[in-house]
């Protein structure tokens, strides 16, 4: 008996010893799982899909009512988990270089601006906005940045005059095509795509959500004119919100039009938005969309903020996070 005794009195001393043990490394797990760790944010905990690259388009931010620089986006930008901040002027190009961030697409110096109203629908602007394309072209080879933006312009012969003398659809577009197999040569050499944008007509209220009078407001007619040019390096902008304002049938057209798209723009609509429920974009299904036909290049936030603009594009990047 107290054999049996004295067994049974050193198995309870080891159970003690081997829970007190195990009680401990747990508390010291914990305790360490516990310790704030110095710059780390919630969301960057979070567990990213990474199958879409995503970029912020500067504009928006630097002119908002918070008016972020180039090196706030670059800073936030990282945090979130985007690699890029595109549209930024040239002298900018140091800055993303700093931050580890590339430019996803790079806009032209256009002389009298903005771009999309002188475009390469009409020969009177051919010299200018061929020579800026060229030297954005350039630009971007030069720093390893992948896409340069270009744009149709307006209907109107005179952009400052939008009432008067008009070029018809047809010699848009065929002065478009003369105008970019001007510059396609360049862009293959160098590798770098020159991304034709669709922008909607039909929202006149100002602030950058439409663009009346601009002669590229359908997604079909700039395809058209992208495949009329035949070079690979030429490709669509495909604005989600734009083309969802004009065209709509969001999804099918990606899958009809995948091949060409070389660079992607969202925002809510209407309203060009935060991404959020309160706009009628199905933004996660669009998105896998892209993914689904193998979209590689990246998703630009182009989003105007209605709202905190740290906390607008971290939804838009966890929503399209797919």
């Amino acid at each position: 008996m107290s054999n049996h005794s004295d067994s049974q009195l050193t198995d309870r001393r080891h159970l003690l010893k081997s829970t007190a043990f195990t009680a401990a490394a747990t508390a010291a797990g914990v305790a360490a799982t516990m310790t704030p760790q110095p710059l780390a944010r919630a969301e960057e905990t979070r567990k990213r899909n990474g199958r879409v690259r995503q970029s912020i388009v500067h504009w928006c931010y630097g002119s908002s009512p918070e008016k972020w620089s180039v090196e706030k986006t670059c800073q936030v930008g990282r945090e979130l988990g985007y690699q890029s901040v595109e549209l930024v002027s040239f002298d900018a190009f140091p800055t993303l270089k700093k931050y580890d961030m590339t430019c996803a697409i790079v806009g032209a110096r256009i002389n009298p601006g903005p771009g999309f109203m002188r475009g390469f629908n009409n020969p009177n602007f051919h010299p200018m906005v061929i020579a800026a394309t060229k030297e954005a072209i350039e630009a971007a080879a030069a720093n390893g940045f992948p896409n340069v933006i270009a744009f149709t312009g307006f209907s109107a012969i005179d952009p400052a005059n939008p009432a008067g003398p008009q070029l018809s659809l047809a010699e848009g577009a065929d002065n478009c095509v003369r105008g970019f197999k001007e510059v396609m040569a360049l862009a293959e050499a160098k590798g770098v795509n020159v991304c034709l944008e669709m922008l909607n007509s039909r929202d006149g209220s100002g602030a950058m959500l439409g663009h009346p009078g601009y002669q590229g407001d359908h997604t079909d007619y700039c395809a058209e004119i992208i495949r009329r040019v035949g070079s690979p390096r030429m490709k669509l902008l495909f604005d989600i919100y734009h083309v969802q304002i004009m065209d709509g049938d969001v999804i099918r057209r990606i899958r009809q039009h995948h091949e060409i798209i070389g660079h992607v723009h969202t925002a809510g609509n209407p309203g060009r938005g935060e991404l959020d429920a309160k706009q009628e974009i199905n933004y996660p299904a669009v998105i896998q969309a892209l993914v689904d036909v193998g979209y590689q290049g990246f998703v630009g936030q182009e989003f105007i903020p209605t709202r905190d603009v740290y906390t607008g594009l971290k939804e838009a990047f966890e929503i399209c996070d797919v």
